[in-house]
C-alpha cells in the first residue's frame, strides 16, 4: 500500500512537472508573438493619442462646439484602441478567444442595455445635443423651469449656472424631449412691457410720447419698430402693451431693458402730466346704517 501511495504521488508530481514544462515551452515559443502583441497595443495607444490631438486641432480651427469636440475625440480614441486590441489577439493566434470575446461582448452588451435603459437614453440624448447647433456651451437657455448659462454638455446631463451662481444639472433626455428657449441664438429680441394710464389721459398723446421715448432709448434697426397697443379698460387705468427691439443674449438683458424702459416712461409721463394710476378701493358706508337695540331682561321676583 505504501509503495502504491509513493508511486501515485510521484506520478502526479511528474505529470504536473510535464504540464509546467509544456506551458513553459509554449510560452517560449509564443514569446515573440507576445512581445509583438504588446508592441501593437502600445503603437495603437500612441496612434489614438495622435489622432485625437489632430482631430481636436481641426475641430477647434473650425470653431466647432467644445461638447462636440470632447465626444468626437472620446469615440475615436475608444475605436482606435479597440482595433489595436483585436489586432493583438490576432497576432497571438487567439482567433477562438476573439470569437468568444465578441460573442460575450454581445451578450453582456444586451444585458447592460436592458439594465441601464435610462442611462443609455441619456447617453444617446447627450450625443444628439452635442451635435445640435441650437445648444452650445456658453449659451443662456431656459428649460424645465430653470434658466442659466450652459457650462457643460456631457453624455449624461447638461449643467447650467443660474444668475444666483447656483448650478443646475438637467438630464439630457429632459432637454431633448422638452422645449427649451435659447437667448443666445439670436442677437436681437423683442421685449414687451405692460403699463397703464388714467382714464382722463389723451390716449393719442400717450401713444406718441411712449413710442418716441422708447425709440430714443433703444435704436430700432432695418424694419424694426416700436409698437404700442391699448389692450383693456382696467379697474383704475387704461392698460397698454409696448414692444420694442434690443440686443439680447441672456435673460439679464431682458430684465435690464425693461428696467430702462420703465424709468424712461415714468419720467416722460411725469413731464407731460400723464398719470399712471394705482388701484384704489373706495369703501362707502353711507347706505349701510347700523342700528343698535337694547334688550332688557325682567327678573321675576
Amino acid at each position: 500500500m505504501k509503495e502504491d501511495s509513493v508511486f501515485n504521488i510521484t506520478d502526479a508530481v511528474a505529470d504536473l512537472w510535464n504540464k509546467l514544462g509544456g506551458w513553459l515551452d509554449a510560452l517560449i515559443l509564443k514569446l515573440p508573438n507576445i512581445i509583438l502583441a504588446i508592441l501593437v497595443l502600445i503603437v495603437f495607444y500612441l496612434l489614438a493619442k495622435y489622432i485625437v490631438k489632430l482631430i481636436r486641432r481641426l475641430l477647434e480651427h473650425k470653431n466647432v462646439a467644445r461638447s462636440i469636440i470632447n465626444i468626437s475625440t472620446s469615440v475615436v480614441k475608444v475605436i482606435v484602441i479597440a482595433i489595436g486590441f483585436f489586432v493583438a489577439l490576432g497576432v497571438l493566434d487567439l482567433n477562438k478567444v476573439l470569437t468568444s470575446v465578441l460573442a460575450g461582448a454581445g451578450v453582456v452588451g444586451l444585458a447592460i442595455g436592458l439594465a441601464l435603459q435610462g442611462t443609455l437614453h441619456n447617453t444617446f440624448s447627450g450625443v444628439i445635443l452635442s451635435f445640435r447647433p441650437e445648444l452650445e456651451v456658453g449659451d443662456w437657455i431656459e428649460s424645465n423651469g430653470f434658466a442659466g448659462e450652459v457650462i457643460e454638455v456631457n453624455l449624461r446631463n447638461v449643467v447650467i449656472k443660474q444668475s444666483d451662481n447656483n448650478l443646475v444639472v438637467i438630464p439630457n433626455v429632459k432637454i431633448v424631449e422638452n422645449p427649451f428657449k435659447n437667448f443666445s441664438n439670436t442677437q436681437r429680441s423683442r421685449v414687451s412691457l405692460a403699463c397703464g394710464v388714467g382714464y382722463e389721459s389723451d390716449l393719442e398723446s400717450v401713444e406718441k410720447i411712449a413710442k418716441s421715448t422708447i425709440a430714443e432709448l433703444f435704436s430700432q434697426e432695418n424694419l424694426e419698430e416700436v409698437e404700442l397697443a391699448f389692450t383693456e379698460f382696467g379697474d383704475s387705468s387704461i392698460n397698454f402693451t409696448i414692444r420694442f427691439w434690443t440686443d439680447v443674449s441672456k435673460q439679464r438683458d431682458v430684465l435690464f431693458a425693461k428696467h430702462k424702459a420703465i424709468v424712461a416712461l415714468k419720467k416722460a409721463f411725469d413731464e407731460n402730466d400723464i398719470n399712471i394710476p394705482f388701484p384704489i378701493r373706495t369703501l362707502d358706508f353711507g347706505k349701510n346704517k347700523f342700528r343698535s337695540e337694547t334688550i332688557s331682561f325682567k327678573q321675576n321676583s
